[in-house]
């Protein structure tokens, strides 16, 4: 056998076993590095859908949940709080809720699926400070337009008991409306609405 003659299937072999190896290592270093890239598990609860027991909620009563790290608000409004929505018109920057963040299922005078359950989140459209309930009639240091609602101290923005702010305050518009649904009568999940 001379120097001139190789044996060619020897050199595909190496040639091929080479590659093979190589394209596994790359493959073990890429996998992990791309899929630190992927939300954990952590951050996939923090945003996953809420489900909230209202069944204990009484009238004229508000209870707090928590969904993507904001609070959420889930208010019982009585007969009287309902009545009382329409006669804020006047006083109100987008008393139909033109302007402001939430579902088409919201865009109605309560912003709500049910005129007695009411679900926001609980942010001020200014800042970001968090409202206080006040859902009073016409407290003095509110002012006699008031009709009870969300009363944020940090800048004095004011919204009624459908999160809709009123004129002359800080907050440019209504407070946000997040997707839900009702599962049953005292159940609802906030963060899908399919």
């Amino acid at each position: 056998m001379s120097d001139q003659q190789v044996d060619n299937s020897k050199r595909r072999f190496l040639l091929l076993a080479t590659s093979g190896a190589g394209a596994v290592a790359v493959g073990s270093v890429a996998i992990p590095f791309v899929a630190s890239f992927l939300p954990s598990e952590r951050a996939k609860a923090a945003g996953a859908p809420v489900e909230v027991d209202i069944s204990k909620v009484e009238l004229g009563q508000k209870i707090n949940v928590e969904w993507r790290g904001k609070p959420v608000w889930v208010v019982k409004r009585t007969p009287e709080m309902i009545a009382n929505l329409a006669k804020n018109d006047p006083i109100l920057v987008d008393p139909k809720s033109e302007s402001s963040d939430q579902p088409e299922y919201c865009r109605n005078e309560g912003r709500s699926r049910k005129p007695d359950i009411w679900v926001a989140v609980g942010v001020c459209t200014h800042l970001g400070c968090s409202p206080t309930f006040r859902p009073e009639l016409a407290p003095a240091d509110l002012g006699p337009e008031w009709r009870g609602g969300f009363y944020c101290p940090c800048h004095g923005s004011k919204f009624d008991l459908a999160g809709r702010v009123l004129k002359n305050v800080p907050a440019p518009i209504n407070l946000v409306i997040p997707p839900y649904k009702f599962l049953s009568d005292s159940t609802i999940i906030v963060g899908d609405d399919k």
